[in-house]
């Protein structure tokens, strides 16, 4: 068994909150500092000073308390990210209530089932349709007492509810609440199985903000950092770096609630760092191939972006650039890679990943064309990050170190397990659920394997319930292959299958914006369906490549021998995909079990 670490501490007093967060930065710069943006228009945006998101903080804060919220009363958030939600969120900080955020994308079964199961009592939605779905089931959740709406102006009337409550009761019920106190139930998305709730608390998140200080501190704090988030904040990972923004000296966060004009809205907000899901940046790359299109331009962009990872790698390895990589990254520079940048907005530095495994491929390209991948690692029951790279650290491949006074260790088993003050204390309302979830010594058990260098850096290597294990005895992490098939520009999702089978195979969906500029360049029509493209056997040559690929990494036992290009996508509808875009595997092996069945089996064992 591996053991490490890191030296230092950080201190989380026991009379903090996350609402501490707003006031310490008060304390700090004076309320005059911009703190926050929210969109009013195409490339318009509205800033917000400090003292007035403090002043609407605490306006809510007596509305709720007007509502009869006391301390430790759940409230849900039912919204997609935008600036009301940050006001809210640390509205109920304040007052000790227990923000119970539900994913914008849920179903009404699943907001009735996070509604019982943590007692709320207000759910507040930000537009019709979501508030029609919480109504469809209101008589179903008897503790649900009120439902608001954003766009029907619910922040006003928390305001005006909150007249009658004064500034000394208020903070009364500040001072009553502190860093040990629940914060929020937070349901984890589910893809290894039914979504619990995790219980975390204000020093849960604190600890593991204020690390990010130390560990990412020329991403989150220096050169005036600007954030633009749109990650849905009912995610940990999302919601950690609204808390960064705003506890940082000058950081403003600018909230997003729609990305559909995700390019212009980053080149008009102008952010310094940018946060997302591998998927994000996945699309990033694949629209710049794809504007460059199959002539000249895309194998310009091709070579440009060889170069791009091969003077990452050099980097990495600490040896020194030779005259001709200096020259190519220097002629690609103005011809390829500014553009790239410029299209993440004229004032980007680093980007930010997590919340799956990324390709090692795309990350030195990003870091090839001068944007640093911050990648970290961590669960909904860590606060979301539990290690990061840093930036004079950053070792692509690996997912950095703990912050400091934080431990992580590797198990006989090959099991990463974790201790520290970002660590919760235990899923809401399921005992059983929550000691299976601890080591006898205290130790989280993650779910993950991995490996730990001497300094402490740790590196993924699969997670414990996909490994897949053939009828051989092989033994196979299916996500090295995923990743490497999935850089096809064609490809959405791939999905390697073989457990318990006599062979590796993989189920495979293909990306509508990627078909529609790849088939014309190959003499296809740019609408054909999705079920004709799946059996176009011009497509299946292109994927062939990359599986292809992926073989050459592994062994013949580890490759995959087979795969089905499926007519449908992996969705959250369907259950395949999770709120964060997570693939849900054992939902794909049901939903599409006739087909690995009949297709990819035909019946063999």
């Amino acid at each position: 068994m591996k053991e490490y670490t890191e030296p230092g501490t950080i201190e989380v007093r026991n009379d903090e909150t996350l609402y501490s967060l707003l006031t310490e930065r008060i304390e700090r710069t004076g309320e005059d500092t911009v703190i926050a943006s929210r969109k009013t228009g195409p490339g318009a945006w509205a800033d917000i000073t400090t003292g007035e998101f403090h002043r609407l903080v605490r306006a809510c804060a007596k509305g709720f308390m007007a509502f009869g919220v006391r301390k430790g009363d759940a409230v849900t958030l039912f919204s997609s990210t935008r600036y009301e939600w940050g006001v809210l969120d640390f509205a109920l900080a304040a007052i000790g209530a227990v923000n119970v955020p539900i994913y914008d994308t849920d179903s009404a079964a699943q907001a009735k089932r996070i509604l019982n199961d943590s007692d709320v009592r207000i759910a507040i939605a930000d537009d019709q349709e979501r508030f029609d779905r919480l109504q469809s089931v209101v008589d179903d959740c008897p503790k649900l007492d009120h439902i608001l709406m954003l766009d029907a102006n619910a922040l006003g009337a928390l305001e005006g509810l909150g007249v009658t409550v004064s500034d000394e009761d208020l903070d009364d019920r500040i001072d009553s609440v502190g860093a040990d106190d629940l914060a929020t139930i937070v349901y984890t998305s589910g893809s290894t199985g039914a979504p619990k709730g995790a219980e975390l608390t204000h020093r849960n998140f604190l600890s593991i903000v204020r690390a990010g200080f130390v560990c990412m501190k020329e991403m989150i704090c220096d050169g005036h950092p600007r954030l633009l988030l749109f990650l849905p904040l009912a995610h940990c990972f999302a919601r950690y770096i609204q808390y960064c923004s705003i506890g940082s000296d000058d950081g403003v966060v600018g909230y997003l609630p729609d990305t559909r004009s995700l390019l212009p809205d980053l080149r008009s907000f102008k952010p310094t760092y940018l946060l997302g899901v591998p998927r994000v940046f996945e699309k990033v790359y694949n629209a710049a191939s794809r504007k460059a299109g199959m002539g000249m331009k895309g194998r310009l962009f091709a070579k440009a972006a060889e170069a791009a990872r091969d003077w990452s790698r050099t980097s990495q390895e600490g040896r020194r650039h030779t005259l001709k990589q200096i020259s190519e990254h220097a002629m690609y520079e103005s011809a390829v890679y500014r553009t790239v940048r410029g299209a993440l907005g004229p004032n980007i530095k680093y980007v930010a990943c997590g919340g799956a495994p990324l390709n090692p491929d795309l990350a030195h390209f990003f870091a090839g064309i001068g944007l640093p991948m911050i990648q970290g690692y961590g669960m909904t029951e860590t606060a979301a990050p539990f290690t990061v790279t840093r930036v004079d650290d950053n070792r692509i491949g690996t997912v950095g170190r703990c912050a400091p006074g934080s431990s992580v260790r590797i198990s006989d088993d090959g099991e990463v397990q974790v201790k520290g003050a970002n660590v919760f204390r235990g899923y809401h309302n399921l005992p059983e659920k929550t000691a299976e979830a601890f080591t006898e010594d205290g130790w989280l058990r993650t779910g993950d394997l991995g490996s730990l260098d001497d300094d402490g850096t740790l590196t993924i290597t699969g997670r414990a319930k996909d490994i897949i294990i053939t009828a051989g005895g092989k033994n196979v992490s299916p996500i090295p292959m995923e990743a490497a098939i999935n850089e096809c520009p064609i490809v959405e999702h791939a999905v390697v299958i073989g457990d318990g089978r006599p062979f590796i195979a993989a189920l495979i969906t293909l990306d509508p914006e990627g078909l529609a500029v790849w088939l014309p360049a190959h003499g296809l029509p740019a609408n054909m369906p999705l079920d004709e493209a799946a059996e176009n056997q011009t497509v299946r040559d292109e994927i062939q490549v990359f599986v292809d690929k992926a073989n050459s990494q592994v062994s013949r036992a580890e490759s995959v021998r087979k795969f089905v290009v499926l007519p449908d996508r992996f969705t959250q509808d369907n259950g395949c995909l999770t709120p964060s875009l997570k693939v849900v595997r054992p939902k794909v092996n049901a939903v599409f079990a006739d087909v690995i069945d009949d297709e990819v089996y035909a019946g063999k064992r």
